[in-house]
């Protein structure tokens, strides 16, 4: 499964905070499909993703009926990406 998308970095203030581009609702429908057949447990999706050409593997985090794309450091802070920044998203479910 490809998808590619735009979306706005989020932060989340926990103990260290942490970034995030939520996946649009059609793209975590669709995801949600196969969720049985990706996931490794606790409903964590592994994904490939690309964002401002850096591409990494994560596993995509379920929130309120959707999924966020967790941005490493490795990615956002050589972009100088922040909350609010707009990002195009090129992504793939590896499917176990």
């Amino acid at each position: 499964m490809e998808f590619a998308f735009r979306g706005r970095v989020v932060e989340w203030r926990g103990p260290a905070p942490y970034y995030f581009v939520p996946v649009p609702e059609e793209e975590s429908g669709e995801i949600r499909e196969v969720a049985a057949m990706a996931s490794y447990g606790w409903g964590v999706i592994p994904v490939r993703a690309t964002v401002g050409g850096v591409a990494f593997e994560t596993s995509l985090f379920p929130r309120d009926g959707g999924y966020l794309l967790p941005l490493k450091n490795a990615v956002r802070k050589p972009q100088g990406l922040g909350a609010g920044d707009e990002v195009r998203v090129e992504m793939g479910v590896r499917l176990q």
